[in-house]
């Protein structure tokens, strides 16, 4: 990208978002691509441009992208290892009206990154944060999975690395009847494939690879199925994994829940809800609560 380029686009940025308040003394975190350098927003750009100083993941990392918006700004290390210690050095800033950024390799900062205690820190501190959201893998491969049962869900990231904690976390998962996001690194994708195929059988799941990028890739296919997918080609194992394990769907209902059913939905019809559930716990004998639920449910399905 030329400085022309970018000159044009911090100009584009401005115009589109630079009409709202953006307080001095304030952390600003920032999302940022996850591959396509397209997906950055306008408001991040003008962002980036306005603040005092950039805290980083890593800064070796974040300079290209800086240089690529035409940015020079000074950088601070904030990762893992020292985020509660380098917290000091970003408070310091705020202390002195600056406006600081946070932004980590890729994505949502804080969502299986650094961030959180940084942004805890600062709160306790008592300054404002403010989020400047965009791109986050786990939020784009849940919208490509095709999961209609997938709320709630549940992000798990990346599994604990020691083998007995990882057991236990994917036992747990594979329990759970939530909709479930993971991460995965190339090199363990093969070993996360075959305990899946073996915890969960049939249950679909739907890899990404590679999101936004080049050769990004997307499909559903039970568990089960999961390893000789990925053996059938070498490529499919390269990259950066973002699997959605879908929900369990719920056990068929019984005779006397059919019956519920029918009776709430006849009565839906024509009452508004609270009082359809009334003269239905009336006509059935059954839990109020459990029928104003069931309510929702049936409303919410039309």
């Amino acid at each position: 990208m030329t400085t022309f380029d970018a000159s044009l686009m911090q100009q584009a940025a401005a115009s589109a978002a630079g009409g709202q308040q953006y307080p001095a003394g304030a952390l600003y975190v920032v999302a940022t691509p996850i591959g396509n350098l397209a997906d950055l927003t306008l408001r991040a750009i003008h962002v980036l441009g306005l603040v005092d100083a950039i805290a980083c993941e890593d800064t070796r990392h974040s300079a290209p992208l800086l240089r690529q918006l035409g940015l020079d700004k000074p950088l601070l290390a904030v990762h893992q290892h020292n985020e509660r210690e380098a917290a000091g050095a970003v408070l310091a800033r705020l202390a002195r009206g600056e406006r600081v950024a946070y932004v980590s390799d890729a994505g949502t900062p804080a969502v299986s990154d650094p961030g959180a205690a940084l942004v805890a820190a600062a709160q306790a501190a008592g300054y404002r944060c403010v989020p400047i959201p965009g791109p986050s893998s786990a939020l784009a491969a849940l919208s490509v999975a095709g999961d209609a049962s997938g709320a709630p869900f549940a992000f798990i990231g990346f599994l604990p690395a020691r083998s007995g904690e990882r057991s236990i976390a994917l036992k747990a998962v594979a329990d759970s009847t939530q909709t479930q996001v993971l991460f995965e690194a190339p090199h363990r994708i093969d070993a996360l494939a075959s305990a899946l195929a073996q915890a969960c059988g049939a249950r679909s799941v739907t890899v990404c690879r590679e999101l936004t990028k080049q050769f990004e890739t997307v499909f559903t296919l039970p568990a089960d199925a999961l390893p000789a997918w990925l053996a059938a080609d070498a490529n499919r194992s390269r990259g950066e994994f973002v699997l959605v394990l879908h929900a369990l769907a719920g056990p068929a209902p019984d005779a006397e829940s059919a019956g519920h059913d029918a009776t709430l939905q006849l009565l839906l019809a024509e009452l508004p809800l609270k009082q359809a559930v009334a003269l239905a716990a009336q006509l059935t004998g059954a839990p109020r609560n459990a029928l104003y639920e069931r309510a929702l449910a049936l409303k919410n399905a039309h």
